[in-house]
């Protein structure tokens, strides 16, 4: 994978440049520019060396047809203000482009091209318009992880008509990842959440032979508390997954890596009410169990304390409810405290965790917070991303 950092010869070149600027929209305002902030190094970058960039990008899944509420216009107006240099939305119908000379004669340093996803072809992958879509810049740059495990025509096919790069960026999502499964300092840890086991098991049964020890929270940890015997209540659980939990132990005994779960739990009656800290074995028919205990915090502060790299994907309890936080904001301020002093390094992903962090506007305190969603988790399962594999 050759980054677009090392190419010498960019003066004067147009760079088709794949970003994702998915943001969320409502009533035409962004509420949430995290992903917009990422790339912009990248931008700044290719504008010091005199480059024209085009945009290619999407918002939302119009699935072919023009969506007027799905335009990059509000990408455009927020870009223009963080950049401060000139930006152009071009509208036209990419078919109406006939070639890269079309654009020179706009003296803005950016261009954008309307939501990509507008088209059908992008999504069916279609060879014929990724040759179209090359043949408007000199070079592709691929600053887009977050979109690299779609086999999407501004993605993967792209690459087979123009010299191809990463962008900053995506340099820095790949390199935070090979951290924690390729390039690994040990111990190596992993906390890892959500309400589903199932869809995390390829995710764990690939972390276990290269990592010393897996913490199972969130929902997915009552599978396992429900597993070893106690009554979790009307706590959320997946149904019929004790063959998965038996997988997972069996595994781990095999690898030599720890798998731990709650020791103790806070509960509730209900999802808005106040917390109560019970042992597994009393926990009540008609209590839930949405965070966990004082104890099982100790433990995970003491294992991230004896690690020197940790991978954070799920938080650890019903944080919409504070009385329910305590549990991922202790994980969070240990991992935060053992990053200053340059003890760990660490690597954060997962929506639910982001909107954690930023909730608590701590992003910036963790070595790499990925956005990017099902590439971040598919790249922990150990599979081969198409947009990544397109740049090799």
């Amino acid at each position: 994978m050759r980054s677009i950092l090392n190419e010498k010869n960019l003066n004067n070149k147009k760079i088709l440049l794949r970003l994702d600027l998915n943001v969320p929209l409502k009533n035409g305002e962004i509420s949430d520019t995290t992903r917009i902030d990422k790339i912009l190094p990248t931008l700044n970058f290719l504008i010091q060396q005199k480059t024209k960039i085009i945009i290619l990008s999407h918002v939302g899944r119009p699935k072919g047809k023009i969506v007027k509420k799905l335009s990059l216009k509000p990408i455009c107006e927020d870009l223009k203000k963080k950049l401060n240099v000139g930006i152009k939305l071009i509208k036209e119908n990419i078919y109406e482009i006939e070639s890269k000379s079309y654009f020179d004669k706009f003296e803005e340093e950016i261009l954008i091209l309307e939501n990509i996803r507008f088209y059908v072809e992008e999504e069916k992958n279609d060879l014929k318009f990724a040759k179209h879509l090359a043949s408007l810049g000199d070079i592709y740059v691929n600053d887009a992880f977050s979109c690299s495990h779609r086999s999407h025509a501004s993605i993967q096919q792209i690459s087979k008509f123009l010299p191809s790069f990463s962008g900053l960026q995506l340099d820095l999502e790949v390199h935070a990842l090979n951290k924690i499964t390729t390039k690994i300092t040990k111990p190596i840890t992993c906390i890892i959440g959500g309400s589903k086991i199932s869809t995390k098991i390829n995710i764990i049964k690939n972390l276990i032979p290269k990592f010393n020890n897996i913490i199972i929270v969130g929902g997915m940890a009552n599978n396992f508390i429900e597993y070893f015997g106690y009554n979790i209540g009307k706590s959320i659980k997946e149904e019929n997954c004790n063959k998965i939990v038996e997988e997972i132990i069996s595994l781990s005994k095999k690898k030599v890596c720890k798998v731990i779960y709650p020791e103790d739990v806070l509960v509730s009656n209900d999802l808005k009410g106040s917390s109560k800290s019970k042992e597994l074995d009393q926990i009540l028919p008609d209590e839930m169990i949405l965070d966990i205990g004082p104890r099982t915090i100790n433990k995970i502060i003491n294992i991230i304390d004896n690690s020197k790299t940790v991978l954070w994907n799920g938080p650890a309890g019903y944080y919409e409810n504070p009385n329910f936080a305590n549990g991922s904001i202790k994980i969070a301020t240990k991992i935060i405290e053992n990053n200053r002093s340059n003890e760990i390094f660490s690597v954060v992903g997962g929506g639910d965790t982001v909107s954690l962090l930023n909730t608590l506007k701590i992003v910036g305190r963790f070595n790499f917070v990925s956005t990017a969603g099902g590439a971040f988790l598919e790249y922990l399962e150990g599979k081969k991303l198409p947009g990544i594999t397109a740049l090799n």
